[in-house]
Parts: structure tokens; C-alpha cells; sequence
């Protein structure tokens, strides 16, 4: 009571209702005895009853108060139906839904801190690599008495450590434009067989050059950004070229439906082993049958253009052996 008291609101309304009990109460002794005995009597109940249900009333407030400190400070829940009572219930219901809201929104952060610290280490590992190779070569080239065969070698080893560092960057710089949503994909209309010619065409000559062949079939129309589309379906092909071993066979077919567009890349390679299988398009990455030169980021890349299109990709392994990668673009339901 001595801690309700030391409240400023709760002192000016007793003191009001103590003046008025005692003006009211003198006024009726005037009048009669009897009318002042029981107008005291009256106002002194009306008081009590006053100061309880203030008092009941900050008993609560104080514990919300206790409540949120310990959901701030710890894991305990918050109980609204402890605070049934008119503005008290819906103060603690609003505060209960804030807390909810600050709970979930510290998990994001927390798991965002997580994920930057692990992309930046993994990011740190893939430039570190090549770059200790670098430094290697660099003080290889500078010793004079190296012979000119030796040389060309490692400025051939050089110029794709550079390549590597450059592809790594582009692709980091792509990911974080989609992570932050500043890029606004446009719809085009492409024929499938038109969209499956970007795709294939700065492929082809390292197709070649591996001993693969390539063998499309499409039909009906792509509506999407053909540009980062392209780039999605060029990094999947570029994976199942890079796990196909000479003389192999790549294929791409691609169709259109009442419901989606739907491009399936396929190889007849090594597959994909099946305790990598759900982690394929993780970031950076890479499994048992990984290329060595591979920095464990196209698929990743390719996933997060499909999803931001609407999309869907799912890899599996084919019976007969290899992988298919399997993309579809739903279309909008008027």
C-alpha cells in the first residue's frame, strides 16, 4: 500500500475523494447527525472501495511488468488469461503479441548473424585457396633462371586462378543483389527453343571440347526474364557437363502446359550420391563427387533465381544413371 501510495495519480485521487467524503460529510452533519453518519460511512466504504481496486489494479500492471522482464531476460511465456480484465486484458494481449513479434524477429537475426558468419568464412576459404597459389606462383615466375616452358605454364596456372576469383565475385555480387531484393525480374516471351539456344551456346565449345554431345527438344513458350534465367539454366548445365565423363550425353528438354513451363537438363554422369542429395543447392557446397575446381555456388545461384521467379528445381539421381534437374515456372492464375 506504502509503494501504491508513492504514486502521484493514486495520492491527488485520494486526496479528491477524501476532500469531497469530508465536505459531503460535514454538509449532512449540518443537516442532521444522522445523514453525517451515514454519508461518512458511505464515502469511507466508496474510498476503500476506490483505493482496493487501484490497488488490485497496479498489482497487475507491476505483474506484467515482472512478466516481460522475464520473457526478456530468459524463455518463460507470458499468460494473457492471468490478466482478464477489461484494458489490462487487451494491454497484456497486445504486449504478449509484441513479445511474440521481438522473440521471432531475434531468431532472424540470430540466424542471419549465423549465416553471414559462415558465408564469410566460407567465402574467406574459397579466395584464400587460389590466392596461396597465386602467391606460389607469383614468386616461381619471378626466379630468373626459370625456364620459358616452365614460365608459360604458370602464367597459363595463373590467368585461371584469376578466372576463378573473378567467377567466385560475380556470382557472390549476384546472390547478395538477390538477397537484398533489388533486382526486378521482367516478363519476356521467348519460344522454348530459342531460350534453350542461350542457354547452350557459351557452353558448347567445352561440350565439345570434353567429348559430350548435347541433344535438345522443345516446344511451347517461356514467359520470365530470359536474361537471369538463362544464367540459372546455364550454371545446371554447366554442372551436369562438369560430371559427365568423355563421350557422354547431355540432354535438355523443355515444354509448356496449361499449369507451367517446365525445363528438364539431364546427363548419363557419376550422379549425384545420396547423402548429398538434399544439400545440392546449399552455398558453397560440395559434395564427394565434386569437381575440384568448383567453388560450390552455381546450383546455389540457380535455385535462388528459379524461387524468386516463382519457381521450383529438384535434382535427382536417374535409374540408369546420372542426374536430372528438374525446373519448373508455375504460371499466374488469372
Amino acid at each position: 500500500m506504502r509503494t501504491l501510495l508513492k504514486n502521484p495519480e493514486v495520492r491527488v485521487n485520494v486526496l479528491v475523494s477524501s476532500v469531497i467524503s469530508a465536505a459531503a460529510t460535514a454538509a449532512a452533519f449540518i443537516m442532521r447527525p444522522s445523514f453525517g453518519a451515514f454519508t461518512l460511512t458511505v464515502c469511507i466504504i466508496l474510498v476503500s472501495v476506490q483505493i482496493t481496486a487501484t490497488y488490485r489494479r497496479y498489482k497487475r500492471i507491476r505483474k506484467i511488468c515482472a512478466d516481460i522482464d522475464v520473457i526478456l531476460h530468459g524463455s518463460a511465456d507470458m499468460r494473457p488469461e492471468l490478466y482478464a480484465e477489461g484494458e489490462l486484458a487487451i494491454l497484456a494481449s497486445e504486449i504478449y503479441k509484441l513479445t511474440i513479434k521481438l522473440r521471432e524477429q531475434q531468431q532472424r537475426l540470430l540466424s542471419d548473424k549465423r549465416f553471414l558468419s559462415d558465408s564469410i568464412a566460407d567465402i574467406s576459404h574459397q579466395i584464400r585457396t587460389p590466392l596461396t597459389s597465386i602467391n606460389l606462383l607469383v614468386s616461381f615466375l619471378s626466379a630468373a633462371e626459370l625456364p620459358d616452358d616452365k614460365r608459360l605454364e604458370y602464367t597459363g596456372e595463373l590467368a585461371e586462378l584469376l578466372k576463378r576469383i573473378d567467377r567466385l565475385i560475380n556470382a557472390l555480387l549476384k546472390i547478395s543483389k538477390l538477397d537484398a531484393g533489388t533486382i526486378v525480374f521482367r516478363k519476356e516471351h521467348i519460344k522454348m527453343e530459342d531460350l534453350l539456344v542461350k542457354v547452350s551456346e557459351p557452353l558448347l565449345i567445352p561440350i565439345e571440347l570434353r567429348g559430350l554431345q548435347l541433344k535438345t527438344e522443345a516446344d511451347g513458350e517461356f514467359a520470365g526474364d530470359i536474361l537471369w534465367t538463362g544464367e540459372a539454366l546455364g550454371n545446371i548445365l554447366k554442372n551436369c557437363m562438369e560430371h559427365t565423363p568423355q563421350g557422354g550425353i547431355l540432354e535438355i528438354k523443355a515444354r509448356e502446359n496449361a499449369l507451367f513451363s517446365e525445363i528438364v537438363i539431364q546427363d548419363n554422369g557419376t550422379g549425384i550420391d545420396p547423402e548429398d542429395l538434399p544439400h545440392v543447392f546449399e552455398r558453397f557446397y560440395q559434395g564427394k563427387k565434386s569437381n575440384s575446381d568448383g567453388i560450390g555456388i552455381g546450383l546455389a545461384l540457380a535455385r535462388m533465381i528459379i524461387a524468386a521467379q516463382g519457381g521450383t528445381i529438384k535434382a535427382e539421381n536417374r535409374p540408369s544413371g546420372g542426374t536430372v534437374f528438374t525446373v519448373k515456372f508455375y504460371k499466374e492464375i488469372i
